[in-house]
């Protein structure tokens, strides 16, 4: 052996020890680094290497980060930048870093007043950690003020949560494929590192490709998947009633403290205060709860003070509590893959943990709905292009809408998709056109689809499967080590107990029967209402809003749901137990002034339904029908849909697609007007519809009747769409 060997061996003896000491820091005094760790530590400080990391929740690829920076950092390197998804995530790897040493900092939209201290902090060396969410690369201050000068500067760039940048992986973000520019402008020899535990073989070879990490020198660590302290188990429960029954008589049963995962934010909240009245210290974590309350809640679990948060997938990615004792699904998500990053959070620091599914018949409905959020058509990306093109400026998102048939949501996830592809580019002030050519690519698209019918074809092979779940799911994600886990039910011939006390199920029946939500008014007209000639802009006015109206039940709701969905797959009279459940919302309304009137709706999908419910409601209250609003054009879709993302009506989807707030709108504007001779002065207007989606026809007919001489409208609706 020569001498340079001997002295290259022992410069990586050295190293390893460097290593080890930053590890033990990091994680404690009994930590030894894994012979796949300290490969990629090596490959990142001492060769300068690019490195896909694919490794099991909980097997440590933080750690990995976390000592190469400080190895890095200690021989004079730049500060490591990681590319984060969440600000959960951001929190946790704030605190490690902490404790290893290492000075950590973020940007993000939770703090916005510490940004330009965060800057300046990175450009005086005194950061050794800059998180930044992927959505952040693309804001333009930052993109042009920030990101040259920590292109130039970087250590280390890390891609955490990688199967993000791949549309074929299960949590697509179009933000994270600004990261090709990024990698495209750091120094050579700058290590890359791209972590993940949830990809299969396609999503890892998409995720390689776009990082550049696949060839040359690269390295690629893939690792078995299996969580030897997951026990998993699938119960099916005949109805939500049984399910919530279930949760109620079995949740203290379950080791430690834990996450019940929903589809959905209406279930989320709906199961948190069910579970709250049995006596279950709970918290609803969703989309829309607030920043604040969700560091809340997340210290909660955390310190053990709640048994449970009631989540839907807000919580997910990199929220570590290693001694997670169970993960619950109320309903199975769309594919293994996803399920399988769930559940990861769980028995990270544990021997034990309980993994149950409760699936629900609803659920192929759910992913359908998810299924058609899919990249737009060509006709209304083209469109947008046009609009872009013709404008001569930026437009925000506000300003296209009124031009473009897509809500929101979908419209900034396109624009996203056609910055990173050239088409467009973000500024100041909103979106312009580049001018560049762009090709639509219908196949991959299509390829999509499939592949996610695909992977829902697959979630209901799991839920029927008599052999080993864990095994399962892990070739799912192509590991070529899968072998039955020896724990699940299958393997153990152990099942949950399915048993529900009579006493415990009829609460539930009478929790989920309980009908009544209000439904707040808007405050607001849309932007850019003027290029649809519609003379509405800024706040509404105290005399044209409508009051605080209420509904009987979500088409989503677990209780209410089942039993109002099935009134809109067609028309007919509304059935008296519907009416029982109205009338009982009329009692607890809680109103200052008595109505003095019904109004109705016009209704092209459900003329019979809506009037027979206006006659009714009427007749009940000795209340004089005072008439129809005058609809003088047919709808565009039968029943107003507005869905967001995770609040939807999941069987009523229209087709073509719905339109955003400004077109819906506009719609409704030009339809509805006030039939002549209306006795509206009398007192407030119980106005009465079918659906309550986005709103705007309610606001329309409400400003109507109140320009017309009603004193007050309360809104009144079988159901809502979220």
């Amino acid at each position: 052996m020569s001498v340079g060997q001997l002295s290259e061996a022992d410069t990586d003896s050295a190293l390893r020890a460097e290593a080890e000491a930053a590890l033990r820091a990091l994680a404690g005094p009994a930590a030894v680094l894994r012979e796949d760790q300290w490969r990629a530590v090596h490959a990142l400080v001492a060769q300068g290497r690019r490195a896909l990391v694919v490794q099991r929740t909980g097997w440590g690829k933080s750690a990995v980060y976390f000592v190469s920076t400080a190895l890095l950092r200690a021989r004079g390197k730049g500060p490591t930048v990681i590319v984060s998804p969440l600000l959960a995530l951001m929190r946790n790897q704030i605190d490690a870093a902490a404790r290893a040493g290492i000075q950590a900092a973020t940007v993000n939209s939770a703090n916005t007043d510490d940004w330009e201290l965060v800057y300046q902090q990175v450009q005086d060396g005194k950061i050794d950690v800059l998180l930044v969410s992927p959505e952040r690369l693309n804001n333009p201050e930052f993109r042009d003020r920030v990101l040259p000068e920590l292109s130039r500067t970087a250590g280390l760039l890390v891609v955490d949560e990688a199967h993000c940048i791949s549309d074929w992986g299960h949590d697509f973000r179009p933000d994270y494929r600004r990261l090709r520019s990024l990698l495209a402008e750091l120094p050579s020899g700058v290590p890359v590192l791209a972590t993940t535990a949830t990809a299969n073989d396609r999503v890892t070879h998409d995720v390689a490709d776009q990082l550049g990490v696949i060839g040359g020198d690269a390295l690629v660590l893939r690792g078995p998947l299996d969580r030897d302290s997951l026990r998993l188990g699938v119960l099916r429960l005949p109805t939500g009633t049984d399910r919530f029954g279930w949760l109620a008589e079995h949740l203290g049963e379950l080791p430690g403290s834990g996450i019940i995962y929903t589809l959905t934010v209406s279930a989320a909240e709906e199961l948190a205060a069910y579970l709250r009245e049995r006596g279950h210290p709970v918290e609803a974590y969703t989309g829309k709860t607030d920043p604040a309350l969700r560091q809340r809640t997340e210290d909660d679990l955390l310190a053990n003070r709640v048994k449970a948060l009631v989540a839907t997938s807000a919580l997910g990615m990199g929220f570590d509590k290693p001694d997670l004792g169970f993960v619950v699904h109320l309903g199975a998500p769309g594919s293994p893959v996803a399920y399988y990053q769930q559940i990861g959070r769980a028995g990270r620091g544990v021997e034990h943990a309980e993994v149950l599914l409760l699936p629900g018949p609803e659920d192929r409905d759910i992913w359908a709905y998810f299924a058609s959020l899919a990249f737009p058509a060509e006709p209304a990306v083209r469109s947008t292009l046009a609009v872009l093109g013709a404008a001569g400026r930026p437009l925000s998102t506000s300003a296209l809408e009124p031009h473009v048939e897509l809500a929101r949501g979908r419209l900034e996830m396109m624009l996203k998709v056609l910055d990173t592809d050239g088409a467009v580019h973000r500024v100041k002030g909103g979106w312009e056109a580049t001018g560049q050519d762009w090709e639509y690519d219908g196949a991959r698209y299509a390829g999509l689809a499939r592949a996610r019918r695909a992977e829902q074809e697959s979630m209901l092979r799991y839920l029927d499967t008599d052999g080993c779940r864990m095994e399962y799911l892990r070739r799912m994600l192509d590991d070529p080590d899968a072998v039955a886990c020896g724990r699940c039910d299958n393997c153990t011939g152990r099942r949950y107990d399915a048993s529900v006390p009579e006493e415990v199920r009829g609460g539930a029946s009478d929790w989920l029967a309980r009908p009544g939500l209000p439904v707040a008014p808007r405050k607001m007209w849309p932007s850019g209402m003027s290029a649809l000639d519609v003379p509405l802009s800024g706040k509404l006015g105290p005399a044209d809003a409508a009051g605080e109206g209420r509904v009987i039940g979500r088409l989503v709701d677990v209780g209410w749901g089942p039993r109002l969905r099935p009134l809109l797959r067609a028309d007919g009279p509304v059935p008296d137990e519907v009416v029982a459940a109205a009338v009982d919302v009329l009692k607890g309304w809680g109103w200052d002034t008595r109505p003095a009137g019904v109004v109705a709706l016009p209704s092209r999908a459900h003329p019979e339904l809506v009037a027979s419910f206006a006659e009714r409601i009427a007749a009940i209250g000795r209340l004089p029908l005072l008439g129809t609003l005058l609809d003088s054009a047919p709808p565009l879709f039968p029943v107003e849909h507005h869905p967001d993302d995770e609040d939807f009506d999941p069987e009523m989807a229209a087709e073509p697609e719905p339109p955003n707030s400004a077109q819906r709108l506009a719609q409704v504007h030009r339809r509805l007007s006030v039939p002549p001779g209306l006795e509206l002065g009398a007192g407030p207007v119980l106005l009465v519809d079918d659906v309550i989606s986005s709103g705007w026809t309610m606001t329309v007919a409400a400003m109507l009747l109140r320009r017309a001489g009603a004193p007050a409208v309360l809104p009144l609706a079988l159901a809502s769409t979220g």
